[in-house]
């Protein structure tokens, strides 16, 4: 598993995590999820938070799973986060992704 250095590992002052510490033997699968429109707000703040370390640190360069935890990514997978080619596979550390910049402008134009 490859370990993203200087990503950060949670959102500051929550539990709210973003990155895993040990390789598991099956990865969980990154499953693309829709976040409701009355979720808390806070739930809404994270997204946007972690979209944001995404970009700050991978621009608009393919990047691989790694140690980005797999809930938080799936909450963007298929829209802010799309896969590089047809051989994704959603329980591979080595999966690669890339920032679809056209939906984070509609979405969070607040990033942009």
């Amino acid at each position: 598993m490859f370990k993203h250095k200087g990503f950060p590992s949670r959102m500051p002052g929550t539990d709210f995590q973003f990155t895993v510490r040990h390789e598991k033997k099956s990865p969980p699968a990154i499953k693309s999820r829709k976040r409701k429109p009355d979720a808390p707000a806070i739930y809404w703040r994270v997204d946007s938070f972690f979209l944001r370390c995404l970009i700050d640190h991978f621009g608009d360069s393919i990047f691989v799973r790694g140690n980005l935890d797999s809930g938080r990514l799936g909450w963007l997978l298929g829209r802010e986060l799309i896969a590089v080619d047809d051989k994704f596979n959603p329980v591979d550390y080595g999966a690669k992704l890339k920032i679809n910049f056209d939906v984070v402008k509609s979405s969070y134009p607040e990033l942009i």
